[in-house]
């Protein structure tokens, strides 16, 4: 297929094209920076420079393109988001970027579009021991400063998966981590222990190597049910602590700090409410329908693939 990918130089986009690539997909990757197009055509995508904030500059870089799908993977995450705020520009992206992007899909042709999600649209807070699944409530409105989050969510998954004409998928994330500058920054500030944890260890938090979520994504592509979501996690849920414990062995750091829990959410709001949140995911509906298997089984592994990269 010929792909329109959105979010080109982000934390997944290199793995994906690459993955993409392999799989003998053309793909047309979107940057808003001129400097990163040479990037992009060392990793054999074809540079766009456009910002899908930008409804008619979008729909005017793609004028007389064509493509048979597109993919939406834009964040404005280069570091863990510590306020609300910090996910305000995401929000929008998730908003108002993926409503751009439908258009660009409906005037380039496409019928296939996949957007990113994550797998807080479950809910922040603690869900126990019971294992969430795609039918779980999913981006249901929530009051305080978690309400455009989860707004966002929903809406993301609603213009993929109810634009007539588009075969729309979901991709319900976990954290990423893997080679990106921001698993690498996260483990310096481990090093430097400026990374703390709440007294405890924290919620059990859902991960997935870039390289198993970029497999995932170009399954899903080829393969996933128009109008369904898929969980993309490893299926190992770990706590914060032992997650960043983890991390500060690899660098033969001392454990982070513990902070009590009224300092972290003064100091760090949203970070407080992502850490405090606890939830295990399936990940059987990916693993059925996309033929897809995460070959990172766990965080151990994961970070260990790092220290000998």
């Amino acid at each position: 297929m010929r792909v329109l990918l959105a979010g080109a130089t982000g934390a997944i986009g290199t793995p994906l094209i690459q993955r993409l690539v392999a799989f003998n997909h053309e793909v047309i990757g979107i940057t808003r920076l001129v400097a990163n197009a040479r990037r992009l055509e060392a990793f054999g995508a074809e540079p766009l420079v456009a910002d899908v904030l930008d409804r008619d500059g979008l729909l005017r870089a793609v004028s007389g393109k064509k493509a048979d799908a597109v993919i939406q993977e834009c964040t404005s995450l280069t570091r863990p988001p510590l306020r609300f705020h910090d996910m305000d520009k995401t929000n929008e992206l998730r908003n108002l970027g993926t409503a751009n992007l439908v258009a660009a899909a409906k005037q380039m042709g496409a019928h296939r579009f996949l957007t990113q999600s994550i797998v807080y649209g479950y809910g922040f807070g603690d869900h126990g021991t019971r294992v969430l699944t795609e039918s779980d409530p999913f981006g249901v409105p929530a009051d305080g400063p978690v309400g455009p989050i989860m707004d966002a969510f929903h809406e993301t998954e609603a213009q993929a998966c109810e634009t007539d004409g588009l075969e729309g998928v979901a991709l319900r994330y976990g954290l990423f981590y893997g080679g990106d500058p921001g698993t690498k920054r996260m483990i310096d500030a481990v090093r430097k222990r400026r990374m703390p944890v709440i007294k405890g260890g924290g919620g059990e938090v859902s991960l997935i190597h870039l390289d198993d979520a970029a497999a995932a994504t170009v399954a899903a592509l080829e393969r996933g049910t128009p109008g369904s979501a898929y969980n993309i996690v490893d299926g190992v849920p770990v706590t914060w602590g032992e997650l960043l414990d983890e991390m500060a062995t690899l660098v033969d750091a001392k454990p982070p700090l513990r902070l009590p829990p009224q300092v972290l959410r003064y100091a760090a709001p949203y970070g407080y409410t992502a850490m405090t949140t606890s939830m295990r995911v399936s990940n059987e509906r990916a693993q059925h329908d996309l033929g897809w298997t995460p070959a990172v089984v766990d965080y151990k592994q994961g970070l260990r693939m790092l220290a000998t990269a």
